[in-house]
């Protein structure tokens, strides 16, 4: 079950480089897939080579699987026929170890917690299918730079809640009842308190 749960959270990494996955799959669809690869991986024993033709549900053989086995993790990529399959090994070792570095030791519950960001990690790596970078220390330098864009996001979406608390916390003097300017006087509506 736990190679389950791992092949679940990397679904969309099979589906990232597979051609034939490209189309749109239905959530039972994608579960079949998934059920699919773990009986295929799974089964396979350590002293075997990491890549094998792919199942039917994902284009038999004109799509293959590579994968890799680190501690209690499995990560498993689909690809056509024609890749190399000793590049895209180097391209898991790569996204793994820019993973451990990002989340130092990388665990299965920082992929399952931290989604966003592996797949923004991912995005470095790989888009619509074509390896953009391995350069380890580019996709580190990206993948902090989204990050403090992302905070600095955040801290404008919570200017509005800053406001209105600093306005409670502010120590106001009565709100007058009349307000004169010049012949002009405007009675001032009562107004609830904010603190």
């Amino acid at each position: 079950h736990h190679l389950t749960r791992t092949l679940r959270t990397h679904c969309i990494y099979k589906r990232e480089l597979c051609e034939g996955c490209r189309k749109e799959k239905t959530e039972d669809t994608e579960q079949q897939i998934i059920r699919e690869t773990f009986h295929l991986v799974s089964k396979r024993d350590e002293n075997i080579c990491n890549f094998l033709e792919g199942g039917l549900l994902i284009g038999g053989s004109d799509n293959k699987l590579i994968y890799r086995h680190y501690a209690t993790l499995y990560f498993v990529f689909c690809v056509d026929s024609s890749e190399s399959e000793l590049g895209i090994l180097d391209l898991i070792q790569v996204f793994v170890e820019t993973l451990d570095k990002c989340f130092e030791n990388v665990c299965e519950l920082d992929l399952i917690f931290h989604v966003d960001k592996v797949h923004n990690i991912l995005a470095e790596m790989v888009m619509g299918g074509m390896v953009l970078e391995t350069n380890m220390s580019e996709i580190i330098t990206q993948v902090e730079a989204q990050g403090k864009m992302e905070k600095s996001e955040a801290g404008i979406a919570g200017a509005p809640a800053r406001a209105v608390s600093a306005v409670k916390n502010m120590n106001l003097p009565e709100m007058p009842k009349n307000i004169n300017i010049g012949d002009i006087s405007i009675k001032v509506p009562n107004l609830p308190s904010f603190k």
